[in-house]
């Protein structure tokens, strides 16, 4: 019953699952599966800083197309309704399309995150008291909209960068200072 070849095989499976699980965590400058092949699918990831709540985050979100569950999860909480503390589930293609965006720009800087899931509450709220620029049925309420801005990069060559995907909305806001993306039909504002 107790073969040193099972403890072995057990033990470097372990070692395995353990780095793998630890690679969702790791600062965007780190690498993940870092005593891995190089031929592995690579690793993509994300950071966030978000402006309203004060806090930051960078992982691996995916390797190659299959995302991580757990730092999905992650996300959908950094990603609340900063009014509320409501958590929705964002689309995990629109950490893609970030992902997307960010090669484009050749930048390795965190998003700094305006708003991501909007409670429907806190939607309304918005759109009746903001003085319009609100959506009555706003993708932030899906969990498929984020507005953002790159340190480091202008404005405009953000909102560029996310229109040349043709992969969604794209809203551009020079006076508030952020670019709206989303996982909807393509479209511009």
């Amino acid at each position: 019953m107790n073969n040193p070849h099972r403890r072995h095989f057990l033990g470097r499976s372990l070692g395995a699952a353990q780095l793998a699980v630890a690679s969702v965590l790791l600062p965007a400058g780190g690498r993940a599966l870092a005593s891995a092949p190089d031929t592995l699918t690579p690793a993509r990831r994300l950071a966030f800083n978000h402006l309203h709540t004060q806090e930051r985050t960078a992982l691996v979100y995916a390797v190659g197309e299959a995302f991580v569950p757990s730092a999905l999860d992650h996300l959908n909480h950094f990603l609340r309704d900063h009014y509320s503390g409501d958590v929705g589930v964002i689309d995990p293609e629109l950490f893609h399309l970030l992902h997307r965006v960010r090669r484009e720009l050749e930048s390795e800087q965190p998003f700094h995150v305006i708003s991501g899931y909007r409670s429907p509450h806190t939607n309304e709220t918005l759109r009746t008291t903001r003085g319009g620029g609100v959506a009555r049925r706003s993708l932030h309420m899906d969990g498929k909209a984020i507005d953002v801005r790159l340190p480091g990069v202008a404005l405009a060559d953000l909102r560029d960068a996310a229109l040349s995907l043709k992969a969604g909305g794209v809203g551009f806001y020079p006076r508030e200072n952020f670019v709206h993306i989303d996982t909807g039909r393509v479209r511009s504002w």
